[in-house]
């Protein structure tokens, strides 16, 4: 599946050098789920991974970023006066930046399938990466934060379901937390909910051309 976990120099860990890792010293500085994606996005397929910190303070970071998105579109549900939504598939919106995340979403998801498929680990956690930073966070929240409704939260819980595999932990404690403000039955746990596919749903195209 993946080659070696050396030290940051590229060293092989061994008791005789003193390079050896104690993971759970590293769960307790950056997070069981940071150190989780850290691996997976630096396993490429016939490598060895050298568990650098640079790598870890990053993953740290990502997992902060969720956090606060997560925290921000909490507070605009509650701004917006929403107490209960559904985590039905949506119509498709007519706005342009609904559209794009979802042409973004299918996109994530397609890559991700495909990349778990061939066991192509670093690729699939690489696609969420960018998509739940830069396109969901970076972009799309900033610009539905002024007109907040609950298109946002059918994309970010079909979000925290494609990413649970990568950061099970985090995304089950958001997860629920979520949850607890939905209106239909759901699973008891993130783990036994669908894991989301691309939707079939037709997106305008005119709509992502004009958000980009």
């Amino acid at each position: 599946m993946h080659g070696l976990v050396l030290d940051p120099k590229r060293q092989k860990m061994s008791k005789t050098k003193g390079n050896v890792v104690d993971p759970l010293e590293l769960i307790d500085q950056y997070g069981t789920d940071a150190c989780r994606i850290a691996l997976l996005i630096s396993a490429a397929t016939g490598g060895d991974i050298a568990l650098k910190t640079d790598r870890l303070e990053s993953s740290q970071g990502f997992a902060n970023k969720l956090w606060n998105a997560s925290r921000l579109l909490f507070m605009n549900m509650e701004r917006s006066g929403i107490t209960q939504w559904a985590p039905d598939q949506p119509a498709n919106s007519s706005s342009a930046e609904d559209a794009w995340i979802e042409e973004r979403f299918n996109a994530c998801a397609a890559t991700v399938d495909a990349a778990l498929q061939v066991h192509r680990y670093h690729e699939a956690a690489q696609a969420l990466w960018d998509f739940v930073w830069k396109e969901f966070c970076d972009w799309y929240l900033e610009v539905k934060k002024l007109r907040f409704d609950s298109y946002a939260l059918s994309v970010y819980e079909r979000m925290l379901r494609l990413l649970h595999p990568f950061m099970p932990f985090l995304t089950e404690e958001l997860w629920q937390r979520l949850m607890s403000m939905s209106s239909a039955e759901h699973p008891k746990s993130i783990s036994l909910a669908p894991y989301p596919k691309p939707s079939s749903v037709p997106i305008d195209e005119r709509n992502v051309r004009e958000f980009r």
